[in-house]
């Protein structure tokens, strides 16, 4: 068995993601479904989101269209009331510098971008999206491994542009030194966030339930830190409608 909340892991919110998962391993307990007693936080993403003993995850839309759908159950999504999005949907918040003078997408064509990961929806996927609609893609672009570290690059100057989810933004905002060194060059049309997941053994239903329940009980202030509103279902087929970036976008 295995199970992790590894996507806005970070060390301001550790405790919160640990009582969030003490009460759901009771709920699920509760309902004949054992789980780990702590979290596998650190575990490479694909092995855990890969594993036929998975309990409980969260990966991101990108990988779910491309790699897991055929292996994993969708459990329900996070609304975390983002700004201009309808429950369960999130953004991609396109920063550069705060002192870059460009004003406009177009004028960063020539740029370098940074982005943390090729199957990322938010830093890479949206961001294709967005400037396939205005003519161009970065030929200059630099992986960085995290949405974390893509805002420190640019903010350090070794990148020019990054897009962020906007949760993710969120949490740089609120606890990095350096975040009023970023501004928001624009924000990206909604597409749903990441969602929570089960392996192909486990009933999705009863995981849902047993995860209302643990957010009912969270206390408000983690329910706060963790910016989680509630939880909702969005489709399969709505997931899977998301357009993916040609093979060749990383090349």
């Amino acid at each position: 068995m295995i199970a992790s909340l590894m996507m806005y892991a970070r060390p301001e919110l550790e405790g919160a993601h640990t009582r969030l998962w003490t009460r759901l391993r009771d709920s699920l307990a509760a309902r004949g479904m054992d789980a780990h007693e702590t979290l596998s936080q650190t575990a490479d993403e694909f092995t855990v989101w890969e594993d036929p003993a998975l309990v409980f995850s969260q990966t991101c839309g990108m990988p779910y269209r491309t790699r897991l759908h055929h292996t994993v159950q969708l459990v329900g999504t996070p609304d975390y009331g983002l700004e201009g999005c309808a429950p369960g949907y999130y953004t991609s918040s396109i920063v550069v510098r705060a002192d870059d003078p460009r004003l406009t997408l177009t004028q960063f064509a020539p740029a370098r971008a940074a982005y943390n990961a090729a199957y990322s929806q938010s830093g890479f996927a949206a961001l294709y999206a967005r400037t396939q609609a205005s003519g161009f893609w970065f030929a200059n672009r630099v992986q960085s491994g995290s949405h974390l570290r893509s805002a420190q690059l640019v903010a350090e100057g070794a990148a020019d542009i990054a897009a962020l989810d906007s949760q993710t933004w969120r949490g740089v905002q609120r606890y990095e030194p350096w975040a009023d060194q970023l501004r928001v060059l624009e924000v990206t049309p909604p597409t749903p966030a990441l969602p929570y997941i089960t392996g192909p053994y486990h009933d999705p239903d009863l995981v849902f339930a047993a995860l209302t329940e643990a957010l009912e009980n969270l206390p408000p202030a983690d329910a706060r830190a963790l910016d989680l509103r509630g939880i909702v279902r969005i489709p399969h087929e709505t997931y899977m409608a998301v357009p993916n970036p040609p093979a060749n976008a990383i090349s």
